[in-house]
Parts: C-alpha cells; structure tokens; sequence
C-alpha cells in the first residue's frame, strides 16, 4: 500500500508545474472531501486534495484515510469515515484511533468507534485494547468497562489498562476489584495498582501490595515499582521503610538507575534527612533539571537557605538550564528570606538565557520584588507581562497595599477587573489589607461584602480577619464582634490576633482580655500573645495584671522571642539584638544613637515608656528603648553609607511604637528614606512621616 502511495505521489508531483508545493504537507487546507460516491467537494484543489479525491474515485479509501492521517487532519479523516461506504481496514481504525487517543479527541473517538459498530467491523483483542487505552486516557473508564465486559476476549494488555485507567482517575475501589479478579498479573499490573495508591493518598495500601509482591517470587520489582514504594514511604515519612526499600534497592542491582535514585533522593529529604539526599544526589549519575530543583526545594523546605542558594549556582555551572519551577522555586526562597540582592542575581540571569514571560516564573518574579519592598521593580515586571494572571496581579496588589501605598493597589484592583480577570480570595486579603491602611473602613465593608454577592466567592477566615482588623483598628469594635459572631467557621488565631491589636491601639482592655484568652487557648506557648496584652495592661497603668502575665509566661515556660534586625550593605548581612555590641563598630554606632537621641529631644521627640514591661523609674525606661535592634541596624546603615542613600532594615517581630516615631524623627534629621519591614508590613519613613500612617 505505501509504494502504491508512493507511486500516486510520485504522479501528482510530475504532472505538478510547481513541484515543491507538495513538501506544504502541514499547511493544507482543511476545506471538503470529494469521495467516488458523492460529487460533493470536500477538498480544495491543492495536489495533495487531487490525489486524496483520486484516490477516493479509485476505492482507495485507507490510502486516503492513512495520507489525512499523516497530515494530523483527524477531523477531515473522520469526516471522510464517515461519508464513505466502503469499510476501512483494521488498521486505519486503528490509526485513527491512536490520534484521538493522543491529542484527548473523545468525541471525534467517539464518531470512530461508532463507525466501526455501524459497519459491522467487529475488532480483534488488539484493536478492542486501543479502543479501552483510549476512553481511560479521556477520562471515561466506564465507558471503557462496558466495552470490556463486552468482550469476548481478553487479554492480560486488557485487564492491564482497566486496572491503570481506574486506578490513575483515584477509583481505587473499582481498581482494587478488577485487579484481584485478575487471571494473571505481571510487573505492569502491580506497578499500577502500588502507583495509585501512592497518587490518591493510600501510602499504607501501596506499601502493603509492595510487600506482598515481593513474597511473590514470580515477580521482580522494577525502577517504576520500586519508586512507587519509596514515595509511599515518604508520603508518611517512614525513614525506616525507606531505608529497607533502599537495601533491596541495593540487593536486586537497581542501584544504577538515575529513576531509582531520585525516588530516592526525594525520600530521604521528604523524611527529613537532607544530609542522606544529598549524598544520593551527588552519587546520580546523569542528573537532570528535575533532579536539581528537587534537591535545591529540599534544602528550602528544610530552611537550609544558603545551601540551596550555593547549589542553584552549582546548577547554573553545570550547563543543565534551569526551569520554570527552578526559578520559581529560587525566587520564592528570595521573597521569603528578602534577599533582594540575589532575587535581582536570578533575574539577571533568567534574562540572559531566555525565559516565557507568560510563564508561571514571571509570576513569581513580581511576588519576589513585591515580598523585598520593591515594588517599582515588581511593576516595571508585571508590565512585561503579555497576560498578567491573577497571581501576578495579586502580588503587586498586595505588594502596593504592605507598603504604604493603599491608593494603588485598589486602582491596580479596579485595573484587575476591567481587564476581565477573575480575582481569587487572596487578592481579596489584599484589597481588604489596602483598605486597613487607607483608613477606608465603609469602603472595606463594601469589597468584604462583594466578594460572596457580586463576585461568587466564598468568604474565607483570612477574610474575616482583615475586616475584624479593619474594624476594631478604627475603634469600631461592635460591628467586629457581630461579625465574629456570625462566621460560619470558628475564629482562628489571625482574627483574634487582629482584635487585639486594635484592642491595643484603643486601650480596649476588656475587649484585649477575651481575644487574649482565646488565643491562649489556640497556641498558649505563643509569647507574643503575652507581651501584647501586658503592653495593653502597661499602658492601662494595670501593673498587677503585668506582673501576673509575666508570672505565667515564666510557670509555661513561655519565652519573649528575641527581637532581631538586619541590613544587607555591600551583599553583607549586618544582624543587631537588643543592646547588641557585637559589631566591630559598636562603640561609633553606640555614640551616633546617642547623638541623634539628643538632637530628636531638640525636635521634639519624646520616648514612648508605656509599653515598657517593667515598673521601673521613667530614665530606666528610656534606656531600655535606646537600643532596640531597629534603632541599632537603622544607626549602622547610616555611618555605612554616604548622605541620601536609602536604608532598608528588616525586623522579625513587629516595631513598637516608640522605634516608630523615633525613626521617623532619624529620617528627618537624616534627610533619608529609611525602609522597615517588620512583621506586618513595610514602612517606608521619609521627611519625619511614615508611609502606614500610623497604623500598624
């Protein structure tokens, strides 16, 4: 048959005054077919279509059938199928098959099973197969399981691909039965069946068909068996199951497969042990961009950030390119650390060898400047981007609203609308956020109140969160109480914590009293809980109450968490403690804070002692305000740096109230814009206001 098509196209080339217009195979036109029964014309009259329609006239409807199908114009090919009353051969239906199977057609492999019934062609055991592959792999397994009941053979390929297709669509219950009733079984059929289990969440399943299999001596596990088991074991993170599997692995020789040893890096970081990961990493041999990103993530996942970086750069020397989620996962580690610096590295980098900006790493890209504060770069990214996903616009919202700049991330919200993308609950944490620190309060209520009835959203616990912030940070404590109350889940951690921090703006310390109780209850080692209702009880002049908080923090155990706050000068970290005088220019840091204390005084500035736990003489309590880590990391930046130069200082735990106003007081005396990121948000401070406007 193919030197017969061949021949006809050696033809048609020859009578063609224009012979290389035959070699546009991909390019033809999909217009209309002329068969030998109909005059209609199905094809346009390029050589191609003139020899499809002589074939047709000469009855040689599978050369036809096989030439549309080589040109992928499976549409054309059924059509043809379907006008013709010829029968078609096994192997074109076969053929046809194949592409719907491979490109998801389910209706048009639909319309080719169908011809088959309707022309009475009754397909062997092979082609009965293709025709199960081929309703499993489009997600119609019962589809599959009629016809294969319908069978009146069967082969062990049959029973094979009902087990897999159930199996891989998570209906274990359907796989488990087909598999025990199974008359035969090879390596293929547990493999699938261990692999499904590992898929839909059944870790201990998978491993306990593993164990039986090896009982079985018929059966030798293979690289796929074997790495199924090894991430059923790092599913539950069972190290000593893992490390059985890796002594089998050892014992059958299936140490040298790169599969094998993936599986088994990813165990052993899954299970905690990095250090073992990277030993199995390192002894792979051909290790590809996946293998990388995997150990590169673990050591992230496991808070190992300089190793991971070290091993990114490892990877960029390797000659292996990186992917999408190598950079994404790089970036992410960026924005969480806020190390700018090598977030711009990465950009840099991703620059030089080419990236798709509508991938998702572009996204990632705008969420790591957004995260460091830099939300000019954050934009100038977001405004590359040929179709801004919801994910890109949520972060430079959400970046626009943590630093000072409300106003814009509600227009940017607005922009997000018109453009007729669909905002998440996320960026509704954003808008609501903005809201808080524009001191829009009705409008706030407005968007919280929209989310379920313009947008169709579900309201989530962050949501009520930020509108319990909202509220009780303007002293509207009973709109936040009756919205608490009618929250259809229960209060978490971040809605108390939210009420209390606007109970302790307001001095509201019944109010503070209950969300400090409840929080208790959530998560009792947590000291922040503690310092923040004694800040409250402090301010209220209630040193009884103080002393009885910090007499419980010391009968639980519960220990303040030490304020820390770094500077990265020169690709240096600079990290300061509470009275730190560590640094080898502490003493210079020391008598420039000393300075500027005096010359604030001069302007005005007067320290802020009520929140200071410790009934003590008032010059006490400004000296232990003096030194906080921020005013040290803040002072540091300044004698390190030429006049005017940005500070941008980073803090663990959240400023207090007198490092707030005293550094508003250095950025004016300094003639600098000075940055603080602290746990709740980015401050930018310049010209003695800070961008939050005092809420915080």
């Amino acid at each position: 048959m193919r030197a017969n098509l061949r021949a006809s196209l050696k033809l048609v080339t020859s009578s063609s005054p224009n012979n290389h217009s035959l070699c546009t195979i991909r390019s033809l036109s999909t217009a209309k077919i002329t068969t030998h029964l109909k005059e209609e014309t199905f094809f346009e009259s390029s050589n191609k279509d003139q020899l499809i329609k002589r074939l047709c006239k000469e009855n040689k409807f599978n050369e036809a059938l096989q030439i549309l199908c080589e040109q992928r114009r499976l549409k054309e090919a059924i059509q043809l199928l379907e006008r013709h009353e010829t029968r078609p051969s096994a192997t074109a239906f076969s053929t046809l098959l194949r592409m719907c199977t491979e490109s998801r057609a389910l209706d048009e492999g639909k319309r080719v099973h169908r011809s088959m019934k309707c022309s009475g062609f009754r397909p062997g055991v092979v082609l009965s197969n293709r025709i199960l592959d081929f309703y499993c792999k489009c997600d119609k397994p019962f589809d599959a399981h009629d016809l294969f009941v319908e069978m009146s053979e069967r082969d062990l390929c049959s029973w094979n691909i009902m087990v897999s297709g159930f199996a891989k669509l998570g209906l274990i219950d359907e796989a488990t039965k087909l598999f025990d009733e199974m008359p035969e079984k090879d390596n293929f059929s547990w493999t699938a069946m261990i692999s499904g289990y590992v898929r839909h969440n059944k870790p201990e399943c998978a491993l306990e068909l593993y164990r039986v299999m090896q009982r079985d001596e018929d059966f030798k596990c293979n690289k796929f068996t074997i790495s199924s088991a090894l991430a059923a074991s790092a599913s539950i993170q069972s190290l000593r199951l893992g490390k059985e599997i890796h002594g089998h692995i050892v014992r059958t020789g299936l140490d040298s497969d790169a599969v094998v040893w993936s599986a088994l890096s990813d165990m052993y970081g899954k299970c905690g042990s990095v250090d073992e990961a990277r030993h199995i990493f390192d002894r792979t041999k051909d290790k590809d961009v996946v293998s990388w990103t995997a150990m590169i993530d673990r050591y992230f996942g496991d808070g190992r950030w300089e190793e991971g970086y070290l091993l990114f750069s490892h990877l960029m020397e390797s000659g292996i390119r990186p992917n999408d989620f190598t950079f994404a996962g790089v970036l992410n580690a960026c924005a969480h650390q806020t190390t700018e610096h090598l977030g711009k590295q990465v950009h840099g980098y991703m620059m030089r060898i080419g990236f798709d900006p509508c991938s998702f790493a572009a996204s990632t890209l705008v969420h790591m400047y957004a995260k460091c504060g830099s939300v000019d770069s954050a934009y100038k990214v977001f405004k590359r981007l040929p179709r801004p996903d919801v994910v890109s616009w949520t972060s430079l919202i959400n970046g626009y609203a943590q630093n000072g700049q409300p106003n814009e991330a509600l227009r940017l919200f607005d922009l997000l609308l018109k453009s007729g993308t669909q905002p998440d609950h996320i960026t509704f944490v954003g808008v609501l956020s903005a809201c808080t620190h524009a001191g829009l309060v009705d409008e706030g209520l407005e968007y919280f109140y929209s989310i379920k009835n313009k947008h169709r959203l579900t309201h989530t616990s962050d949501h009520y969160a930020c509108v319990v912030d909202l509220l009780s940070r303007f002293g509207r404590f009973k709109e936040a109480e009756e919205i608490i109350s009618q929250m259809p889940m229960k209060p978490d951690k971040f809605l108390w914590a939210s009420l209390l921090g606007g109970c302790r703006v307001h001095g509201n310390v019944e109010l503070a009293k209950k969300a400090a109780e409840a929080l208790f209850e959530i998560e009792p080692e947590n000291a922040a809980t503690y310092v923040t209702i004694a800040n409250i009880y402090a301010t209220a002049g209630k040193w009884t109450e103080v002393a009885k908080i910090r007499q419980v923090m010391e009968e639980k155990g519960v220990v303040k968490k030490p304020g820390i706050s770094w500077i990265n000068l020169q690709r240096k970290v600079y990290i300061f403690l509470v009275g730190d005088k560590s640094h080898p220019r502490s003493k210079e840091i020391y008598d420039f804070l000393g300075e500027l204390w005096r010359r604030m005084k001069e302007e005005g500035y007067v320290p802020d002692i009520d929140n200071v736990l410790h009934d003590v003489e008032e010059e006490q309590k400004e000296q232990n305000l003096s030194y906080h880590s921020e005013k040290l990391a803040v002072a540091f930046g300044i004698i390190a740096t030429p006049p005017g130069t940005q500070i941008k200082v980073f803090k663990n735990l959240r400023t207090c109230v007198d490092c707030h106003t005293a550094i508003k007081y250095i950025s004016q005396i300094e003639k600098r814009r000075i940055i603080v990121r602290d746990s709740s948000r980015f401050h930018c401070f310049e010209g003695g206001s800070c961008s939050c406007k005092d809420y915080w």
